[in-house]
């Protein structure tokens, strides 16, 4: 176990101005707190929020940092409370153990909720002060280092949560070093057959190939030497699940690997980057494609470098990053090395910098995230943000977009402004047009093509590859739909408050939001459009004392459906035919119109008389007037809706079912189709249900422009020499 002096000699080694007097009382404290608490390997559990304050004194952290880490745990594991901490270590150390203290209590129905909920939690901490990331980092990597004390089912689950979240994460903060760690660690316990294998192999190849990476390495050297140039040559071998993942992405055996081994070349300043790059290239032949440069488009983690593949000595393949010592420990410990770089690489006290690029692409990220998505979206979207590489591309005015490899105009779209993404209906990559599902390479120039009032389709949301975008797809879309459902409502609390005799105001309503347990009008007219809500009880909750009466007509036998639309309004209505029956309904335009409408799984066409039907979560489902499915709804009048066709300009078309019996031959499903599309209707679907030796009855999912269309192809239909019957289904 790390003793007292030994970690005030840890912090004092890069911070002699450190505050010896706060480390001590923190290392009391947590001691005392914790006291004998023991972890799954049988030591006190006190050891481990020392090795994570060790961790952090190797990235040279500000003694803040280090007591947060020393009290991490105070908080959830013991009695103590962040007003204690706050006024025995001050406000700022309360509040970084308190974004690293997870929530207790949690009302959720699954695990993964919770540790979703745990996680937003985290990144919002982490968006007020990066140093909270730095923390939970490092106690993820003790975590790791001591996983093999703990049960095979939670090391398997903490292994995949490091695996998917907080090595990535790592990543995007530049912390390349703790991230091969940690992928390493949950390659072990995840895939240990696989990590044993790959190991092997990577050490067998260093001793074959110990030679000769010495070799490459001086004849560098030298070749730099003689243009007087110093530098730092290495090699350096990629780590087993950086391997592994690359042999899974690209289908290769390992035999095929060529760049196993690389080597960096580290210099004084930018300038001497590029004459080693002029050197190398002039001396060995370049593979084509295998050039980046990274010092002048950097990383959005801050990663600077230039890479570059050359056929070198002996005719290997040689891998090259070549980098200042600055960006090599930005490289290594990406935003804790802002630390050393702040106020000179030997300042005193050194102060976490958060401003950094990889800082406040988090901060946006999760600000993004954090709006209105359920914890489980949240996880979600930030593990699509969080696990991939990149590629670049511009806007047409030359602004740098990174994006996810894979990403679409639809994701760049989104990562320009979220405006332009909703409202975004083509592309030009580099000045061609092209499909918003058109996959983007590094370099491409793409313009979004935008028409304004438009509305990203659902659909959009299972395309798009960043977080980003599909987080403001769902928004945009939940948006959409709510606004359809409101103004469906508006307009049956309309009607409800005129067959009341009652004068609808907005004014009247707002007092009565809590009698409907609603926070908004917009959610109460939301409600009655998605069918959560009677209309009726909108009209009680403005005027408690008025009483709904109906009337109960004499019934129509002639048209049973009829009757029950009387019966549901209780009032009466015209003949069956007549053509002002309804005027004021809700007006139906097809499923791309105003309101959310689904039809009768038989379908209706205008030209049928037809009832709408709420459905609760579905809005509208449109039957017509005769459909014996109507009948499940006689008693619940509440549910029935006024409706009318209102098609007279539009070219929509609508959904019917027809069941044809026909002659077994070949050809008549060819003859019964063909007629369908050369009278203008659309088959959807064909299904047989009956067949015998002499006849076979099919059923068609067609669309067709209304009644007198429908009637048209049935016509047509039954003269067909083959065809025994044709009828329109209804149901």
């Amino acid at each position: 176990m790390l003793r007292q002096y030994e970690l005030v000699d840890r912090v004092r080694r890069y911070n002699p101005h450190t505050d010896e007097d706060l480390l001590n009382r923190a290392y009391v404290y947590a001691m005392r707190a914790h006291g004998q608490q023991k972890r799954a390997s049988g030591d006190l559990y006190f050891t481990h929020p020392l090795e994570v304050a060790a961790i952090l004194t190797e990235l040279r952290l500000d003694d803040a940092t280090i007591v947060a880490a020393v009290l991490h745990d105070t908080i959830e594991d013991t009695g103590a409370t962040k007003a204690e901490i706050d006024s025995l270590f001050g406000p700022e150390i309360g509040q970084l153990v308190d974004g690293l203290t997870k929530l207790k209590k949690l009302d959720l129905v699954s695990k993964r909720a919770a540790q979703a909920e745990n996680f937003r939690k985290l990144l919002l901490a982490i968006s007020e002060d990066v140093r909270v990331l730095l923390v939970k980092l490092a106690d993820r990597l003790h975590n790791m280092r001591t996983l093999h004390y703990v049960s095979a089912e939670k090391r398997a689950r903490i292994a995949e949560e490091t695996l998917d979240i907080y090595a990535p994460l790592a990543g995007r903060m530049g912390m390349q070093t703790l991230r091969d760690e940690l992928e390493n660690l949950s390659f072990r316990y995840l895939m240990p057959e696989a990590f044993a294998m790959v190991s092997t192999r990577l050490e067998d190849l260093r001793e074959t190939n110990r030679e000769l990476i010495r070799t490459i390495e001086e004849e560098l050297a030298h070749e730099l030497g003689l243009q007087g140039i110093e530098a730092e040559v290495r090699g350096r071998q990629k780590q087993p699940y950086s391997v592994w993942s690359k042999m899974e992405r690209k289908s290769l055996a390992f035999e095929q690997l060529s760049d196993i081994f690389g080597f960096r070349v580290v210099v004084s300043d930018v300038d001497e980057c590029y004459r080693v790059i002029g050197v190398v290239h002039t001396k060995w032949p370049m593979v084509p494609g295998r050039f980046k440069d990274y010092i002048s488009t950097p990383k959005q983690n801050d990663y600077r470098s230039i890479h570059t593949t050359v056929v070198g000595p002996g005719r290997q393949r040689v891998e090259l990053q070549v980098r200042t010592r600055e960006m090599h420990d930005i490289a290594r410990f990406g935003i804790a090395a802002h630390a050393l770089y702040k106020d000179g690489r030997d300042a005193p006290a050194p102060v976490l910098s958060q401003e950094s690029n990889a800082y406040q692409w988090l901060k946006r990220t999760i600000d993004m995230l954090a709006e209105g998505s359920s914890p489980e979206e949240f996880l979600e979207h930030t593990r699509l943000e969080l696990f991939h590489d990149q590629v670049f591309c511009f806007t047409p005015k030359g602004r740098l977009i990174a994006l996810p490899r894979g990403a679409t105009p639809i994701d760049f779209a989104y990562a320009v402004h979220t405006s332009v993404g909703n409202s975004a209906v083509g592309a030009k990559i580099n000045g061609r047009l092209a499909p918003l599902l058109a996959p983007l390479n590094n370099g491409d120039e793409v313009e979004i093509v935008r028409a304004e009032g438009q509305t990203p389709p659902a659909a959009w949301e299972a395309i798009a590859v960043t977080g980003k975008a599909r987080a403001a797809i769902r928004r945009a879309t939940r948006d959409a739909v709510r606004a359809q459902y409101a103004g469906l409502g508006r307009q049956i609390v309309l009607r409800a408050f005129e067959r009341a005799g009652k004068k609808f105001s907005e004014d009247k309503l707002r007092p009565a939001l809590p009698r409907l347990a609603r926070s908004s009008i917009e959610d109460v007219l939301a409600a009655v459009g998605r069918g959560e809500m009677f209309s009726g009880d909108v009209v009680k909750a403005v005027y408690p004392d008025f009483k709904e009466e109906r009337k109960a007509p004499a019934p129509d036998r002639s048209d049973p459906g009829w009757f029950r639309m009387q019966k549901a309004y209780g009032v009466e209505f015209k003949s069956p035919g007549g053509a002002t029956a309804g005027a004021d309904a809700l007006p139906i335009r097809g499923l791309q119109g105003d309101l959310p409408v689904t039809f009768a799984p038989n379908g209706a066409v205008p030209g049928d008389r037809i009832v709408g039907i709420m459905t609760p979560g579905e809005g509208i489902t449109v039957y017509p007037i005769q459909s014996p499915a109507l009948a499940a709804f006689d008693d619940q009048p509440e549910r029935w809706l006024d409706v009318r066709w209102d098609v007279e300009d539009a070219q929509a078309l609508f959904p019917a079912r027809i069941v044809v019996a026909a002659i077994n031959e070949p050809g008549s499903l060819g003859a019964v189709a063909s007629l369908i599309g050369e009278q203008g209707g659309n088959i959807d679907d064909v299904t047989f249900n009956k067949k015998s030796p002499d006849f076979r009855q099919m059923t068609f999912d067609i669309q067709v422009f209304d009644l007198k269309h429908l009637n048209d192809i049935l016509t047509r239909i039954r003269v067909l020499p083959m065809v025994h019957s044709v009828e329109r289904v209804i149901g």
